[in-house]
């Protein structure tokens, strides 16, 4: 019965893994629930920010922050590819370092370099591998993101956007739809648009007083919004990679199961081989005597 001791050896290790993989599947749901948590509860204040920097701007068309000029000379584009530190999440982090390779492609073929920003271990190993210019990088951001850790990294292409350096600014990041669906988005961050800081009040404009003036008020506004832009993807890439995780987990849970089944199965057949053939031994010995 040498076969049938592998067979149990096999069916033991594969009841283990499915024990791991059904606790990392609870810890994900668990996770999950506060990541999507925190995700929804950023977003009023980004859409806050929006609406106020509207308004500023509609009511001081005279001046013009450096996030909304055009750098039409500037060769080199800026990019912050946003991935997860751990695996074990299905196809999420191959989803957005595609779209980040394709932005890449996309800026050569255009003549422009790129300088990338890396936020998350997977697309730093990544972004090296190709041969990418990573002027900054953050990881080990653990289950809740810290703006203190983002901003030091991806200031770095602000401020070399507001000295006219770089054409655009770009990120890569996965947006959180639902639990069993996170989609891979390019999103751009700088040049800033009049769409894209459109607040839907366009029947009516704030008037405001400004301490200690208008040009102070829309610096530190536009730059608190495309830093709460960046945290904002970083959550929903923190809430897609918990989601994605939990599935996986959960699918490799249920394929343990299919296969311990399927070695059940075989031990059963190769054990009854065995017992038939002991009993057909016998017989023939007794008919023989």
């Amino acid at each position: 019965m040498a076969a049938g001791k592998e067979i149990r050896t096999k069916i033991k290790s594969v009841e283990n893994t499915k024990k791991i993989t059904k606790a990392m599947e609870m810890v994900a749901a668990s996770k999950m629930r506060k990541a999507q948590e925190r995700m929804r509860m950023a977003r009023p204040y980004s859409e806050k920010v929006r609406q106020i920097a509207a308004n500023l701007g509609r009511a001081n068309p005279e001046y013009q922050h450096p996030f909304m000029l055009h750098n039409d000379q500037a060769k080199v584009c800026g990019l912050i590819v946003i991935s997860t530190d751990k695996g074990l999440c299905g196809g999420l982090n191959t989803n957005v370092l595609r779209l980040a390779t394709q932005q890449l492609r996309e800026a050569q073929g255009r003549g422009h370099s790129t300088h990338a920003v890396a936020i998350g271990n997977k697309g730093l190993g990544f972004l090296n591998r190709i041969g990418a210019k990573v002027v900054s990088h953050t990881t080990g951001l653990g289950d809740t993101p810290h703006l203190e850790k983002l901003i030091g990294p991806v200031k770095v292409l602000f401020d070399a956007y507001a000295q006219g350096q770089l054409a655009s600014v770009h990120v890569c990041y996965t947006r959180f739809i639902n639990t069993m669906r996170q989609e891979a988005v390019v999103q751009q961050l700088l040049p800033l648009s009049a769409e894209s800081l459109d607040s839907g009040e366009a029947g009516h404009d704030w008037d405001y007083l400004y301490e200690p003036d208008p040009q102070t008020v829309i610096d530190e506004l536009l730059v608190r919004y495309i830093e709460s832009q960046v945290y904002q993807a970083v959550a929903e890439n923190m809430a897609s990679e918990q989601s994605a995780r939990m599935v996986a987990m959960k699918a490799a849970t249920d394929n343990a199961g299919s296969v311990i089944s399927e070695l059940k199965l075989v031990y059963n057949k190769t054990r009854q081989a065995g017992i038939t053939k002991e009993l057909s031994e016998i017989v023939a010995g007794a008919a023989a005597v």
